[in-house]
């Protein structure tokens, strides 16, 4: 397995599952409701619904860096707001999110081994320090999401 094949088969893994630490993204995502995916049982800490658009944000970020956009995020497109709160608009925002993940998996996949040490745009660190930035990205907001779901 080259480099890219790795990189590619931990995103897919901390996002859709067999990953080592424990459930993935879309694992802990399964059944949670719109009204679930609002709640704050932790007061003014983040909502799963948040997070997971959150994800999604950092995910699109990464592929547009991979194809030459710095992609400066604003603190409000980092964080966007939530559109509604209904349940279709949770599931408009869990399928923005699979949809993220497949396109950057996609972008990963037709990378040159060989750029993964050339300079992410705007940042002072390799395409391969970025990708794997991703992953851990992924699990460390799965944790969270994993106790909030624990705090409901």
């Amino acid at each position: 397995m080259n480099q890219i094949e790795l990189i590619a088969d931990q995103l897919q893994r901390s996002y859709s599952g067999e990953a080592w630490h424990g459930p993935s993204v879309q694992e802990l995502l399964a059944g949670v409701t719109a009204e679930q995916a609002l709640a704050r049982p932790l007061g003014q800490g983040h909502c799963i619904w948040e997070l997971t658009m959150h994800i999604g944000v950092w995910m699109s970020a990464a592929r547009r860096r991979l194809a030459g956009d710095p992609a400066k995020l604003t603190p409000e497109e980092d964080w966007p707001l939530i559109d509604g709160g209904s349940p279709a608009a949770w599931q408009q925002t869990l399928d923005a999110l699979e949809q993220e993940h497949k396109q950057l998996k996609a972008a990963i996949c037709s990378l040159p081994e060989s750029s993964l040490e050339n300079q992410t745009p705007g940042k002072n660190y390799s395409l391969a320090f970025l990708l794997h930035g991703v992953v851990q990205h992924n699990l460390y907001h799965a944790g969270q999401i994993a106790l909030l779901k624990k705090a409901l």
